[in-house]
Order: C-alpha cells, then structure tokens, then sequence
C-alpha cells in the first residue's frame, strides 16, 4: 500500500464544526490502528475528506463520529475512514532501477536458488492497487520466462481492502501503459489489449502473486523469509520510531543476504542501519550476522 496524506489542502466545508480536539481524535485513532501521522498542516484536509463521511452517516459532528469509530458497530466505517485519509498513487514500473536491478541483478542468483529446489519469495509490502506486484512478475518473466516452474512466488500486501479488491481484479484503463515500452507493455498484458480501454493482466503474472490485507504496524502472519522485500513510499508517512521499528522488523523476515528496496525519499534510521548495506539507489543488501534490531522496542510497540 502507498500510504500518503496529500500535500495540498483542498476544500474546507463549513458545514461541521471541526476542531483542534476533533483533529487530535482523528489522527491518535489513525495512528494508533494505521501508524499514519497526520501533521497538524493536514486539518483542513482531514475536514475535507471526512465531512463526506458525516454526511453520508447522517452524524451531527465529528465526536459523533469518533465515538462511532471506537465502538464496535464502527467496523464497517474504518475502511472508508482509512480511504478518505490516503490516496494510492502509483504506476507500472515506478522508478524503474529497482525492477531492472531486479532483472539484472537478483534474478540470476533467485533462479539459481530455485532450480536448486529451494523456494523464493518476494514480498510487495505496500502495493497499492498492484501495480508494483505486476511490474515486479514482469520483472522475474523477463529474466527468467520458466520462472513459473519453480518455486518462485509473490507476496503482495497493502492495508486498504478496497485497493487490494483492485489489484485482484488485475484490470487497467490502458492509458497507464500507454507509455511503457512495447516490450514490458506486452509482458504485462500478453499482447492482448481490450478496445474497451483497458486492459486484463496476463494470467502468466497473475498466477505469481497472492494478494492480501496486511497493517505493516501490526502483527504479521508470515512465517517464511524473504529474498527481496519492496517497501516503497510508505514508511516516510510514519513517525520516525515506527518507521525504524518497520526497517527492523523487515530485517527479522528476510534471508541472509536478501534486498530491501525502498522510495526514492525514504531512508534507512535505527538500528537497521547496522544490519543493512546499500548496494544501488535505495537498495540494501542484509549482511550475514546481521543481528535481529527490531528486538528494540518502545513501549507502544507490542512486537
């Protein structure tokens, strides 16, 4: 998932009372359930985004609305809560060096491990309408197009139900490969376009990538370890302790050895830094021994 609050500030409706409490209100329960932290800059934006919602439910004021979101009937809410709060903004192949050191680089080596029977796993960490889990399979297709007759699978993951239900349904308006150079256009739609204007991914990369709900703040299910784990543009939308809690975290689930791509904006703080070395633009290598850094923990953080 892209976890973001947009910089600009949009419209501010006048309709609801929305004040500094009702702010504070606002971005504890979102931090405290999606790690978002939303500088006091965004107010007008949160007012935005959320008198929507009020007037959808029918809510006299933001307390009302809270206190529906801490009760149990306020299940159904908290999705559309987390919706109106990010903007998923991604593209196929979003900066491209990562997926050609994926192409050049690890993809030698993965196919080498697989053929030795032995899995490979890839983890998108925050893929948004899954566009990064495709670009990634395109990636692994062209380096290696037998790659499905081995051990070789994506994990990708995101907090938002709504853009995972996209990513799954694997459809694109076909202006978002109207740029891409006829050779990765085709690895991600086989050849075959819709006239409808857009366009199906080929059931080949499909086929390479599970997709699920997953908040990077929580708990994770995996058991498994990771050869290359994609964390782009997401953790720089968390405080400065969760997000070298996460680089932690992710040192933990991946093989001796495995690469952490992350964003263009994004670094590496903490104790991770010690556990990592940077091999190209935004990318890290684990180092063997590496010690396990997300073991130091405050007290909030419950992993």
């Amino acid at each position: 998932m892209m976890q973001r609050i947009p910089s600009s500030s949009g419209e501010t409706p006048n309709d609801f009372t929305f004040s500094d409490h009702d702010f504070q209100m606002i971005s504890n329960l979102a931090n405290a359930r999606y790690g978002l932290f939303l500088q006091p800059s965004k107010k007008a934006l949160v007012h935005s985004r959320l008198a929507k919602r009020l007037r959808a439910l029918k809510l006299a004021s933001f307390e009302d609305y809270c206190s529906l979101l801490n009760k149990t009937e306020g299940d159904a809410e908290r999705p559309h809560l987390l919706s109106a709060l990010t903007t998923n903004v991604t593209h196929f192949f979003r900066e491209i060096h990562h997926f050609d050191f994926l192409k050049d680089v690890l993809m030698p080596q993965l196919i080498e491990k697989a053929q030795a029977g032995n899995p490979v796993r890839i983890w998108s960490s925050a893929c948004s309408s899954g566009q990064e889990a495709y670009s990634i399979a395109a990636a692994l297709i062209a380096a290696a197009p037998k790659v499905s007759q081995y051990d070789v699978k994506i994990l990708a993951t995101d907090i938002d139900p709504q853009v995972i239900q996209t990513a799954k349904r694997a459809v694109y308006p076909t202006e978002q490969i109207a740029t891409l150079p006829p050779f990765w256009r085709d690895l991600l739609t086989g050849s075959k376009r819709s006239q409808s204007g857009e366009f199906s991914i080929d059931p080949t990369l499909q086929n390479l990538i599970s997709f699920g709900e997953l908040n990077l703040i929580a708990d994770w299910p995996m058991r498994g370890k990771f050869d290359v784990i994609l964390c782009r543009n997401a953790a720089i939308y968390f405080d400065k302790a969760t997000q070298a809690r996460l680089w932690g975290r992710f040192a933990e689930v991946m093989v001796e050895g495995g690469h952490l791509m992350i964003g263009h904006s994004e670094r590496l703080s903490g104790p991770a830094q010690s556990a990592f070395k940077s091999v190209g633009i935004t990318t890290y290598q684990k180092l063997t021994g590496a010690s396990a850094p997300s073991k130091i923990t405050d007290k909030g953080d419950k992993n």
